[in-house]
């Protein structure tokens, strides 16, 4: 079983400007992150845009970066998108069958109409049925449609079960992931932050790691972070307040923002969002050079820290 820990960025799926997938750009996208020295990658995930996309693009996209990855890192990947039980187990028996590494389950769809822990744990118990035992799971408090946060009785069900290897943490509270780590001591299943204000703060007090948008952006500054932060607690500490403020950027059309960077970059030729039809540029006056400007920082950061 491969462990899933570190700097885990959740994927673009970038797009012809015919609304295609550009698996070109997608080959070129997995190369850039692997040279950004990330430790895994979700490779359908809400960044992925996967509740547009249909069960064929979604199975075909995780089977492609499995594919392209060969091995370098583990791949992990969610896209269940349907509330009814009965189509979710089509959804994830379809993607247990890409090659991925870990199969990462959505919490609001666990428990679609809120109605409590008895839910969640027998939609659980049906889904531990019907998907391939040696296949590990993962946890993802997905913000869309909506967020729901596991209770410390689900959240530590889940981890004793033996069936969980990772909780992408949409908590956003430094307090619940202190609480996360200790009830996960023992078990398989780690924790790892998604939110980029307590990403340092978070990995000090035992988050495996971070799986935050702005991995789409400098995810070797958070590889920094993980792998070094901790011998240079100051010039970390200067790192992560650059990194959370730059993450605020998320709320200006993300993730066609994102698309914009990598199109700047060269990594693919299109910005087409399918999740987003706006005109960022123009909608959020001074994304642009913003987005220049994290550019510029990111530059600067990587000096600092290759000294």
């Amino acid at each position: 079983m491969k462990s899933i820990e570190g700097i885990v960025p959740v994927m673009l799926t970038p797009f012809t400007a015919e609304n295609q997938i550009d698996w070109t750009g997608l080959e070129r996208l997995v190369d850039w992150y692997i040279a950004s020295g990330v430790d895994a990658l979700f490779a359908v995930c809400q960044s992925s845009e996967m509740q547009y996309l249909s069960l064929a693009e979604r199975t075909e996209l995780a089977r492609f970066v499995v594919e392209k990855v060969q091995g370098r890192v583990p791949v992990i990947a969610s896209g269940h998108i349907s509330d009814d039980l009965s189509a979710q187990i089509e959804e994830l028996q379809a993607m247990a069958q890409t090659g991925i590494d870990a199969l990462v389950l959505v919490t609001n769809h666990l428990d679609p109409q809120n109605k409590g822990t008895e839910t969640f744990k027998a939609t659980l118990a049906a889904l531990f049925e019907a998907l391939p035992q040696e296949l590990p799971l993962g946890l993802y408090e997905c913000p869309a449609p909506w967020r729901r946060l596991l209770s410390d009785e689900e959240f530590s069900f889940c981890a004793q079960s033996g069936r969980f290897v990772v909780l992408k943490d949409v908590s956003c509270d430094l307090p619940t992931v202190i609480r996360r780590v200790k009830l996960a001591q023992g078990t398989p299943l780690h924790v790892i932050n998604a939110n980029a204000a307590i990403a340092w703060p978070a990995i000090q007090v035992g988050s495996k790691g971070f799986s935050g948008v702005f991995t789409n952006f400098h995810p070797e500054l958070y590889a920094w972070l993980w792998k070094h932060g901790k011998e240079q607690p100051a010039l970390a500490q200067e790192l992560s307040l650059f990194l959370s403020l730059s993450a605020v950027t998320e709320t200006l059309g993300y993730p066609k923002n994102a698309k914009i960077y990598h199109q700047q970059m060269g990594t693919f030729a299109s910005e087409f969002c399918r999740v987003n039809k706006d005109d960022v540029l123009e909608k959020y006056w001074g994304l642009g050079v913003i987005l220049d400007q994290i550019r510029q920082g990111t530059a600067l950061w990587q000096t600092k820290t290759a000294r």
